[in-house]
């Protein structure tokens, strides 16, 4: 049984590494194979290849025409990567700052309407 559960983990973890797609090494069917990546981004992502490789996620989004980091965060959950790197974007912290300014701002309003 252990060897068994220890077979289709191997498998499983086999499989997950095979998902990821390097921008930097990708073909154009690579690139499409991928949620989220049409005809039309895989070949702009594969013209500013030509330029040279991509540094990091910061040098794609500047030089793919409609990445940005929503759409970086998405890509990279769908397997894409930047020299073997995932995004880790500011996405997360930018929704926490909203979040915290709509209740700080909704504090002293409310403090307000307290007042007799």
């Amino acid at each position: 049984m252990l060897k068994k559960i220890l077979a289709v983990t191997a498998l499983l973890w086999s499989v997950a590494s095979w998902a990821a797609v390097d921008a930097n090494k990708a073909t154009d069917a690579e690139l499409d194979a991928l949620k989220g990546v049409g005809p039309a981004l895989s070949k702009r992502i594969i013209e500013a290849r030509k330029q040279g490789e991509f540094k990091d996620w910061p040098d794609l989004m500047s030089r793919v025409k409609g990445v940005k980091e929503k759409s970086a965060a998405r890509l990279s959950a769908e397997g894409l990567t930047v020299n073997g790197q995932p995004f880790a974007g500011a996405a997360p912290a930018a929704k926490a700052a909203k979040g915290d300014a709509k209740k700080t701002a909704a504090a002293p309003a409310t403090k307000a309407l307290a007042k007799p």
